[in-house]
């Protein structure tokens, strides 16, 4: 056998065959090898194997260099890139928030610094037990449930090696007791940033609905503002002027370039882009001002039953001194994270504490809209100062009686004695017509509705804001399948029937009397400051003249003040100055107390704040909402008005 092996080896090439004999005889003396042995030997060899193990040597070869290739010159760079993210990672670095003041330069809210428990989704153990082993142990530590924590990373899938919050505030000793902790746990670490507060609404709550709060971002709200500096970890504005200034107050995040071991963890910080902190607001409210008006206010809440809106403003800039809603809550409820018990209680609670009736809230104004009509029958020449009218009491509309509030009527009223008694009847005659008295009409009428600013908001800096509405024949008809009639007319000429406005719109018309036609903005921030660059910008606010012939906006001031002097509003006379004012009662349930209505303008000659107050459900606005704005004016003379010296 071992000769036949020597024999394949001698003769596995016919040319070279005579050397490989050779090369076999000397090598092993005594093997017998013949040329015909080599030759049988040779022919006998299948050589077609040998081929095939070259070519797929040669081929696998050939893809080894082709791979090679490819990885390192045409995607080297793409790998490379996996491999710095690895390695290297770029951190966000939260911006300071801007700090809301006062008029008088009183901070209304603060950053307070705070510690959270986030994790980092890619930086997970990749088993499954061990990533549940390493949830079930956050669980116990934060008492969030592994649930929840499964759901947040479902929620965040999209952004793994972001940081995701689990739980924030966490006070200083258990902060520093995670940390430890979290240096054995993968992808665990605690987070450092701020939170708000607002100490000012503890004590003044109403300003939570000025102020607002924050909440954390949404997926929803990140996706739909990709191109926005915005991380899974940011609180963005959700309520108030921290939402209404939301890109003004957030400033600009900063970056930083870290590279971190396997555990995700930070070893070095590479390289740095500071953030940029927030611009600051200045406000026109007066915190003390708001105080007191919430104070008065809540002499006449009660929960459950009566609820009350009420907006102090200076009728020639816009600039509102104070805007209180109540009931209210509690923003710092929701600084860094509500509970889910504290949520619910405010949901559940019929007053609905989050509601802003003062610029939300929509209700049939009463006698408060006959300085309007009263203007816009002016304008159209309809009433002059000597124009008369017999009030009866009543006013007959074919079947139908609109009763005056005073059994047996008023007697002879021109329009300034309509106005101090807020006499129906005579608003029945100028908005509607009776007999051979013309009237504005419901064209005409909503004409002036909408030039005073009626069916739209008013455009404060707030959101939320309702537009209130206007009636008309054609709403009428498509609603509710019936024709407008007369009886309609005389509703609207008096603030009832279906037209709905707010507090903040009362306030802006009686402005727009007090200042002498001029339809102002109500706004609450006057300067918006730059802490970096040392600047300092005056936030400009539209004024619209309304253009009513000369003598409309006259005739409705000398109504308003004799109100005070002689009429319904007769209680504001103990007041250092003179004042002139409107009461309003507002019927929107036949088996209900009706809404009270009060609003005025202050002093009389030389108008510096309007004052609106509704109380839900307070019966007479002469005996629920007058004494609100009495001694808040009161308040405010001592405060605001020592310079003047108007005469009473």
């Amino acid at each position: 056998m071992w000769r036949f092996f020597l024999a394949k080896i001698a003769n596995s090439n016919q040319v070279n065959g005579r050397y490989r004999k050779r090369w076999v005889e000397e090598s092993f003396p005594g093997a017998l090898v013949t040329h015909r042995a080599v030759r049988t030997l040779d022919t006998s060899l299948n050589r077609r194997p040998q081929r095939w193990l070259l070519a797929i040597l040669a081929l696998l070869l050939f893809l080894l260099i082709g791979r090679t290739i490819q990885l390192q010159l045409l995607r080297g760079g793409h790998y490379r890139q996996l491999a710095e993210t690895n390695r290297l990672r770029l951190r966000s670095i939260p911006a300071e928030r801007g700090i809301i003041f006062d008029r008088a330069g009183k901070a209304l809210v603060e950053n307070i610094p705070n510690f959270s428990l986030s994790i980092i989704p890619h930086n997970l153990p990749r088993r499954l037990p061990e990533r549940q082993q390493l949830l079930e142990r956050l669980a116990a530590i934060t008492g969030v449930s592994p649930t929840e924590i499964t759901n947040q990373l479902e929620t965040w899938r999209s952004y793994s090696f972001e940081t995701i919050i689990l739980k924030e505030n966490l006070d200083y000793q258990t902060a520093l007791k995670l940390y430890l902790e979290s240096a054995e746990l993968p992808g665990v670490l605690i987070t450092t940033g701020s939170r708000r507060a607002y100490p000012a609404a503890s004590r003044t709550p109403s300003l939570s609905h000025l102020l607002g709060y924050l909440a954390k971002i949404t997926p929803a709200e990140l996706a739909a503002d990709s191109a926005a500096p915005y991380q899974p970890t940011d609180t963005v504005g959700r309520a108030g002027l921290e939402r209404q200034y939301e890109s003004v107050l957030r400033g600009s995040p900063g970056r930083k370039k870290i590279e971190v071991n396997a555990l995700g963890r930070e070893q070095a910080v590479l390289a740095t882009e500071p953030p940029e902190p927030g611009r600051h607001l200045r406000l026109t409210i007066d915190q003390l001002a708001q105080t007191e008006l919430e104070n008065q206010a809540r002499k006449q809440y009660k929960p459950g039953r009566q609820r009350v809106a009420a907006v102090a403003l200076n009728p020639q800039t816009g600039a509102i001194l104070a805007l209180v809603s109540l009931p209210a809550f509690n923003n710092n409820d929701f600084s860094g994270a509500v509970t889910n018990d504290v949520y619910t209680r405010y949901l559940a609670d019929p007053d609905q504490p989050f509601f802003n009736r003062a610029l939300a809230g929509q209700y049939a104004p009463g006698s408060t809209v006959k300085l309007i009509i009263a203007a816009a029958a002016w304008a159209e020449r309809i009433v002059r100062a000597d124009t008369t009218i017999i009030s009866t009491g009543f006013v007959r509309a074919g079947d139908r009686i609109f009763r005056d509030w005073l059994a047996g009527g008023h007697g002879p009223s021109n329009l300034t004695r309509a106005l101090a008694w807020s006499i129906n009847t005579f608003f029945y005659y100028i908005g509607g017509g009776h007999e051979n008295f013309p009237g504005l009409g419901i064209t005409k009428l909503r004409h002036y509705l909408q030039l005073f600013g009626l069916g739209e908001p008013t455009g404060i800096d707030l959101p939320g804001e309702a537009a209130g509405f206007i009636p008309s024949p054609e709403w009428k008809k498509q609603t509710k399948q019936e024709s407008w009639y007369i009886g309609d007319t005389y509703n609207l000429s008096i603030g009832q029937g279906d037209i709905l406005v707010t507090p903040l719109q009362v306030a802006r018309w009686t402005a727009a009397v007090a200042n002498g036609g001029n339809l102002i903005t109500p706004h609450l921030v006057q300067e918006i400051t730059d802490p970096v660059r040392k600047t300092t910008e005056r936030t400009a606010w539209q004024t619209k003249p309304l253009a009513l012939p000369g003598g409309s906006i006259t005739a409705v001031q000398t109504g308003m003040r004799a109100c005070v002097t002689v009429g319904s509003c007769q209680a504001l006379q103990t007041l250092p100055f003179a004042s002139a004012g409107k009461t309003g009662t507002a019927q929107w349930h036949s088996q209900e107390p009706t809404h009270a209505w009060f609003t005025a303008y202050a002093p009389y000659q030389n108008p510096a704040i309007v004052i609106t107050v509704l109380v839900e459900r307070g019966g007479e606005g002469a005996s629920a909402a007058l004494p609100i704005a009495r001694n808040w004016l009161a308040w405010w003379s001592r405060h605001y008005a020592k310079d003047f010296t108007d005469s009473r």
